[in-house]
């Protein structure tokens, strides 16, 4: 029993310091192989993420203003034909500000919060993006693109790998006379890469200037940030396996 566990343990500590390598490993009747493999697709999937934020004397009247304007972008998503399940609105947060002593009544609030909008058909980005920038109370955050299936994409990147894989242990053991058995281990790693397009469009800093004068004019709708040209996802999966020596 001793002696098959430090088989064992030898085979896993060779296989470890082996991580790095595609090399082939003989080690008593097992081959040790890893392979990688990928996967390319253009997405199919974009995530636009807005941030909707409100600040006023009234706790009411903020609340109600970061409302109105979620409310806003979700009835101009469905204009343009998303599917309701296609928009997902979070929670509006409240935070106080004070002057001095918390005690004291707070002098003014802000409200804020969060609403993703997945979109199928890219052409509706733009106009999208365009009509809900002129919202004083909405803050475009980020534009994402990604696969609406990636567990596909990722076991395609497997696959591959282990084709690979057989397909070097079967190279390797022909030199020898010898035939791929069993698959006695295998580990797998899958790195998701590529086609990830972030547009940061803060406005916060413009709204918390509001706070020290309430009563000024309302800030002029910034111009909208370009739209991003989407990459194509690329997914690659290596592989580590350990095949029985026939």
């Amino acid at each position: 029993m001793k002696s098959a566990l430090c088989v064992v343990a030898f085979l896993m500590i060779t296989m470890s310091l082996g991580a790095e390598t595609t090399e082939t490993k003989f080690i008593a009747d097992t081959l040790v192989i890893q392979a990688e493999g990928t996967y390319e697709a253009d997405p199919d999937l974009a995530t636009m993420t807005f941030q909707v934020f409100s600040q006023e004397k009234e706790l009411s009247k903020a609340y109600a203003a970061a409302a109105q304007s979620m409310e806003r972008i979700a009835d101009l998503a469905q204009k343009n034909e998303l599917k309701k399940g296609d928009i997902v609105t979070g929670v509006l947060t409240v935070s106080p500000f004070y002057e001095g002593d918390r005690k004291k009544r707070a002098r003014s609030y802000s409200v804020q919060g969060e609403i993703e909008l997945r979109i199928h058909d890219f052409t509706k980005i733009g106009p999208i993006l365009e009509a809900t920038i002129a919202d004083q109370v909405s803050d475009f955050r980020s534009l994402t693109y990604s696969l609406s299936d990636e567990e596909a994409a990722k076991r395609q990147a497997i696959a591959q790998a282990m084709r690979r894989a057989m397909g070097r242990a079967d190279a390797a053991l022909e030199q020898r006379g010898q035939k791929v058995g069993g698959l006695r281990y295998m580990n797998v790693d899958v790195q998701h890469l590529g086609g990830v397009a972030n547009l940061e469009f803060d406005r916060l800093e413009q709204f918390a200037n509001l706070d020290k004068g309430l009563a000024g004019k309302a800030l002029p709708p910034p111009p909208p940030p370009p739209v991003a040209t989407p990459e194509k996802i690329t997914v690659t999966a290596t592989v580590q396996c350990a095949f029985q020596i026939q």
